[in-house]
């Protein structure tokens, strides 16, 4: 059930990461920039990029931890932190 879609996926890394609270409270969009400019490598990893609306911030280096790209393995999902870039 944690990984049956991108949001949820996404919000199960976050909780792993240690931000339960962005986990539950922070919105969760297309991150349609990064998706339009990585459409090619995206479409290769079978992936999306999301954006959070209220991204939590990191504690070492204070930066926003907002953009993640999320992959689909057959019917399950997984998120990693995709970066500022």
């Amino acid at each position: 059930m944690l990984h049956s879609t991108p949001s949820m996926a996404l919000r199960t890394h976050l909780f792993f990461m240690g931000y339960p609270k962005a986990a539950i409270s922070s919105g969760i969009i297309e991150d349609k920039e990064h998706n339009e400019v990585d459409k090619d490598r995206f479409a290769e990893l079978n992936a999306k990029a999301y954006a959070l609306t209220n991204p939590p911030v990191e504690k070492a280096t204070q930066g926003e931890l907002r953009n993640y790209l999320v992959r689909k393995f057959g019917f399950l999902h997984f998120a990693e932190y995709l970066g500022d870039a």
